[in-house]
């Protein structure tokens, strides 16, 4: 799980910075964009030094860390949707996919705070 884990954010964050290759280059889609592809890398390298993590506490502490990233990735795909009539179909399933990451993670810091109980 682990592994497929760091596979799956690392495919996040290079099919967001594919979709940010599709926008007209402006100051303003290139302010955007360049939130976007930051929180969405930032999932997959934050979710690795999770993996790494010296503790349980650690562990978790990193992890709060991606779940922010992956909601404010979501939040850069959402503005994308309202303000682009371009890749309707890619943003939704990249803000699927962040919003099912971001579940997990979610999952994942429950479990181990239950097991610190």
């Amino acid at each position: 799980m682990k592994q497929e884990l760091k596979n799956r954010t690392k495919r996040y964050a290079i099919d967001c910075w594919n979709l940010c290759t599709k926008f007209p280059v402006s100051r303003e889609y290139n302010a955007y964009c360049s939130q976007l592809i930051r929180s969405s890398s930032s999932v997959g390298a934050n979710y690795r030094a999770a993996c790494r993590a010296k503790s349980n506490a650690d562990f978790i502490n990193k992890l709060k860390i991606v779940e922010e990233e992956a909601d404010e990735s979501m939040y850069f795909l959402e503005l994308f949707s309202e303000i682009s009539d371009r890749e309707n179909k890619e943003i939704n399933r990249l803000h699927k996919e962040g919003n099912e990451l971001l579940s997990i993670v979610v999952a994942s810091i429950k479990t181990m705070r239950n097991r610190k109980s």
